[in-house]
């Protein structure tokens, strides 16, 4: 018996990949994340399959349920939103398979910030204007952050943020970034990336809090900021360049 934690992506039924879609598709029992995870995507289960909704159940009764599939012999189909290696409170489930000795595999999926990116149309990482992405959060009831990842922290690279679990503290987040990015930087704001009731807001610092106000958002947001979100007048990449010589394009 297995544990297959499966990321099912950002929220279309059909950015789940071929792996996670052909392991759903043989496992007996299916645990989602249902306030996460669309119903669409159950329909990859296979006919009579035992599909648990763990939405409003705590990690006990998640770890009863997969230690019922162990002693049945049932390999499970763990589907969780977005990409598991971040903010997938996997790691305490995996803690509690170790110490049972209950196999379990990792597919990776698509995640949130991938399709934000692909939602607003921009690359995150542009030449010469930002080589790097920071995907991070702001602390909460659910968890704190540690001091030394305050975001003014990681705005002093000026590199592009992807912030999670978030927008319902936009204020404080652009005026904590302003003085490291200025009160002109472009900021996107995407609800629920993907998804057929997708919205995008976009803005600056210096509006973005009122664009918000407008509009309230309820459901899952991902804020993006950085120079990157409108860059046009910047160099084209090095690798596509004809004098450029490299591996895969020898001198002649």
């Amino acid at each position: 018996m297995t544990v297959h934690f499966i990321g099912a992506g950002p929220g279309a039924a059909d950015l789940i990949t071929l792996r996670g879609r052909d392991l759903v598709a043989r496992c007996p029992v299916c645990l989602y994340a249902g306030s996460l995870v669309p119903r669409d995507v159950l329909a990859y289960c296979p006919a009579g399959a035992r599909i648990v909704d763990t939405a409003p159940m705590t990690l006990d009764e998640i770890e009863a349920e997969l230690v019922r599939a162990d002693a049945a012999g049932n390999d499970v189909a763990r589907l969780q939103s977005g990409d598991l290696s971040v903010y997938s409170a996997m790691a305490e489930q995996l803690r509690r398979l170790r110490r049972r000795g209950i196999a379990y595999t990792i597919t990776p999926g698509v995640p949130a910030f991938a399709a934000a990116a692909a939602a607003i149309g921009r690359e995150l990482t542009v030449p010469e204007v930002t080589q790097s992405v920071v995907l991070t959060r702001v602390g909460g009831r659910a968890s704190r952050m540690p001091e030394s990842e305050r975001l003014s922290v990681f705005a002093a690279s000026r590199a592009t943020l992807a912030i999670h679990l978030a927008v319902q503290r936009i204020d404080a987040i652009a005026a904590e970034l302003v003085p490291h990015y200025g009160s002109d930087c472009p900021v996107a704001v995407v609800v629920r990336a993907s998804w057929p009731d997708e919205r995008i807001l976009r803005g600056t610092l210096a509006d973005i809090a009122g664009k918000v106000a407008a509009e309230p958002i309820e459901r899952t947001a991902l804020i993006l900021v950085g120079r990157a979100l409108a860059a046009e007048d910047f160099r084209e990449s090095a690798l596509y360049d004809p004098d450029y010589q490299r591996r895969f394009r020898g001198a002649s």
